[in-house]
């Protein structure tokens, strides 16, 4: 294996210059910087990691929590959020992976392990978490869900806005017995979904009723099993807002295994555009929400804060937007 110091043996300098060189330092000359790069790529030497560590102190990782990987958190979700955060990560960092719910306690994340975190929040469970990385002094950038720390970079989407769209979309196609499929309970973008919601419904003065309201859990058999509960109901709704498009894929699934069309015997509206969601029959209509965006610029901003860039920290909001294709009827 090819060191640091067969290079300076064969450049003539000390293991000291070659190291300076081989990282851009600025007290090297030029030419001489020239001369070790040009020597290290031809013995084609590739720096041992591990050991650069040690000695400036950092461990090239970057960690990307969840509050839960295996409750509550759909497959789709979880691959556009690491697709979003790899797309931008550079070969310099390895990406760990990981649901806050696996910890019993928070011992191990520290300093010496991560260079930074992004935490994908789900839940105001996860704040005991990020108080444990703001003491531990790991530059932390929070995903998804708005938190009140105004020290932390913060970027998320405005799920209420999407959500009373979706609703005032179905409300204008003259749907007034609407119903809601709910998310995970305890996850804050399950509230702000039902809240928009109930903002269109109350802004248009159709009374809510209570059995329209039925718990999911982000995934498609708790669609499926909720949609179950509002068509046997004596008078079922005519549209059905889907907290998810998991959900929403799952609650098709139902109306026609029940011998049911959609739309024409019911309508439904989706959250989140997954990839799926233009390739049901009908394609689902929905509010698209930026994940992998989101995933991106949170990345962005981890970066900056890794390198020591002085930046403002803001709350960013990423706009929703409802996506119309096929899965709502107008009404007469």
């Amino acid at each position: 294996m090819i060191t640091i110091k067969d290079i300076a043996r064969l450049a003539n300098v000390s293991h000291t210059t070659v190291s300076r060189a081989l990282n851009n330092s600025p007290l090297i000359k030029e030419p001489t910087k020239r001369k070790i790069l040009e020597i290290a790529s031809q013995l084609n030497y590739s720096p041992n990691v591990n050991a650069k560590s040690l000695v400036m102190q950092k461990s090239h990782t970057i960690g990307l929590f969840l509050t839960s990987i295996s409750n509550g958190t759909s497959s789709s979700f979880l691959a556009d959020t690491i697709k979003g955060v790899n797309s931008m990560i550079t070969n310099e960092y390895n990406l760990f992976i990981r649901g806050i719910d696996d910890y019993e306690d928070y011992t191990s994340i520290n300093s010496q392990r991560f260079d930074g975190i992004i935490l994908m929040s789900q839940s105001v469970s996860d704040n005991s978490f990020i108080y444990h990385v703001l003491q531990k002094e790991i530059p932390l950038v929070v995903l998804n869900r708005e938190v009140e720390e105004t020290s932390i970079p913060n970027v998320l989407s405005n799920d209420t806005e999407g959500a009373r769209m979706a609703v005032e979309y179905l409300i204008t196609n003259g749907h007034h017995h609407i119903a809601i499929i709910e998310g995970t309970p305890s996850f804050k973008s399950s509230y702000m979904r039902k809240e928009g919601y109930l903002q269109a419904l109350m802004e248009a003065g159709i009374p809510i009723k209570k059995e329209y309201s039925i718990q999911g859990n982000y995934d498609m058999e708790s669609g499926s099993q909720a949609m179950e509960q509002l068509l046997s109901l004596t008078s079922p709704p005519t549209a059905v807002f889907c907290s998810n498009d998991d959900m929403a894929i799952g609650a098709m699934n139902t109306v026609f295994a029940r011998g049911l069309s959609v739309p024409y015997d019911i309508s439904i509206v989706g959250f989140d555009d997954i990839g799926f969601s233009q390739y049901t029959t009908p394609r689902l209509t929905t509010v698209k929400r930026p994940v992998e965006e989101i995933s991106r610029v949170g990345v962005e901003r981890l970066l900056s804060l890794i390198g020591g860039k002085e930046e403002e920290v803001e709350r960013t909001f990423m706009k929703t937007e409802l996506i119309v294709r096929d899965s709502v009827r107008m009404l007469s």
